[in-house]
């Protein structure tokens, strides 16, 4: 499968996640609101996805992912090494887990010291509990993704995510019919979620031809090595988590600003996820391979193909969520519980994300031209200026601005981490440079932009009445939407940003 292709299945299956994962969330909003339930299930939930970062798609898998692909290459004993790190894996994290049960407590403590002296600290203390499991079974699923994109098969790994927002669907569904209460409820179909995913997972390995038992692991030198090659970038990864426990704390001293960031970061999760993640996932094995058998024009053929991809689709929906953040919050999320105080904080942090968005996404593609080389190292340093970055502008703002200097943090932090990653990665030479065509299109891609902006802007203002009728708001938002995509279309046709066939030569020269 070529890359490109490889994206677009990853893409597909992230976007039906990430679609399932709205009408989720838009029944947890209408449900649950910002109110102190909320807050602390999106707390408990945020336990086990802050150390996934370590164990699943982060420090672990960076590193397994290189070295198993250049093992599967070379038929130098992928499936024992992949079972050993399998065992190893899952007895650190069972050790974890029973460590998280007895600290909860000051896990939440850590992560939300404002929530001290009130209900919210308890409930997120039970639901971190019921749901903290969720990180074993997650990041075993996790490797076998690994597993399965270095054999060039991505929609299994692609699609189990889909699981999960499912299961919290059926959740609410459940609760509500049965009269259970809403947060256990939610809480504990985040570990059932887990086995769900892990259970397709290896079923899906097995069919492809390794089958990942687990036993007693072994520190093999493969697994030293391994574990050498993670540190640096389990670093790096508690940096990252630093930024995003700085803004937790922050959030936690303003009531229901922690469901209100929660909401915005899910707005803009959904081009992260679909564009960011899915060439991250695909660009990471495709170049170790190439650089394996030293095709060095073939790495940087894909990684500006890459970027040139990751800005034609990122670009207009930055400028989207900067111009009409009000509007998507309230038809997405205005119901029930969720009230218009809700939608105007919500609608501000989008739009401080949104800002963020393109150095979110190109980070995801300058990173694998680090791990593909096994330099951990280099993020790790670079996340330690970001951390900085964010630590200064949201602590400082915090007493002037409120609860949106956690997302003016992570926004300043995104683009330092890009700025440092950019610069480290030009002694990597052509590989990670923009040749003359990406950097042509890219500003091109940027006036499209900005033209569909503008057409938006007057769309949304013109709708504005509409927008606010309960049984045609949505209808109002797809228009909208439909002309911000055809002007989108039409301008970056006229300023030549992109064309069918263009797009056509793009996937070709990627393969």
């Amino acid at each position: 499968m070529t890359m490109m292709r490889g994206v677009f299945t990853v893409g597909f299956w992230t976007l039906v996640s990430r679609v399932m994962g709205f009408l989720r969330d838009v029944l947890i909003a209408g449900a649950l609101g910002a109110s102190p339930v909320a807050e602390a299930f999106f707390l408990a939930f945020s336990l086990p996805n802050l150390f996934r970062r370590f164990f699943a798609e982060g420090a672990f898998n960076i590193a397994f992912v290189p070295m198993f692909s250049k093992k599967l290459a070379s038929g130098d004993g992928p499936l024992e090494f992949a079972r050993d790190a399998f065992s190893m894996l899952a007895l650190v994290l069972i050790v974890l887990n029973a460590l998280a049960m007895l600290a909860m407590p000051y896990l939440v403590w850590a992560m939300a010291s404002g929530f001290v002296g009130d209900a919210r600290f308890d409930l997120t203390v039970v639901f971190g509990r019921i749901a903290f499991p969720y990180i074993l079974f997650i990041s075993l699923a996790a490797l076998i993704s690994g597993v399965l994109n270095s054999a060039g098969r991505f929609v299994a790994a692609a699609a189990a995510p889909v699981l999960l927002n499912i299961c919290f669907i059926l959740a609410l569904f459940a609760a509500q019919w049965l009269g259970w209460d809403i947060g256990l409820t939610l809480a504990w179909s985040v570990p059932l979620a887990g086995i769900a995913q892990l259970a397709v997972l290896w079923v899906a390995a097995l069919r492809a031809g390794f089958r990942l038992l687990p036993r007693w692991p072994k520190m093999t030198p493969e697994l030293k090595r391994l574990a050498m090659i993670a540190a640096p970038a389990a670093l790096a990864g508690g940096v990252v988590q630093v930024n995003l426990l700085v803004g937790r704390q922050i959030a936690s001293y303003f009531e229901g600003a922690n469901a209100w960031l929660y909401y915005a970061d899910r707005l803009y999760q959904l081009p992260l996820g679909v564009v960011g993640v899915a060439i991250g996932i695909v660009l990471l094995p495709d170049l170790s391979r190439r650089l394996r058998i030293g095709d060095e024009a073939g790495g940087q053929e894909a990684f500006n193909r890459a970027a040139e991809l990751s800005l034609l689709l990122t670009i207009p929906c930055t400028v989207a969520l900067v111009v009409i953040p009000s509007a998507l919050v309230s038809v997405l999320f205005e119901r029930g519980a969720f009230v218009a105080s809700d939608t105007q904080a919500t609608a501000l942090a989008t739009a401080i994300y949104g800002l963020g968005l393109p150095a979110f996404v190109l980070q995801k593609l300058y990173q694998p031209v680090f791990f593909a080389r096994e330099d951990t190292r280099s993020p790790f340093n670079f996340a330690l200026v970001a951390l900085v970055v964010n630590a200064v502008v949201a602590i400082g703002l915090s007493r002037y601005i409120g609860f949106t200097a956690a997302a003016y943090g992570a926004t300043c932090a995104g683009w330092a981490m890009l700025v440092c990653l950019w610069w480290g990665a030009r002694r990597f030479g052509a590989a990670a440079s923009w040749d003359a065509q990406l950097r042509k299109r890219s500003f091109r891609i940027l006036l499209a932009s900005l033209v569909m902006g503008a057409v938006v802007w007057i769309t949304a203002r013109a709708l504005e009445p509409v927008l606010q009728m309960a049984g045609l708001r949505l209808l109002g938002l797809a228009v909208i939407l439909g002309v911000a995509g055809l002007s989108y279309a039409l301008a970056g046709r006229l300023l030549g940003a992109f064309s069918l066939a263009q797009l056509r030569q793009m996937i070709r020269r990627a393969d």
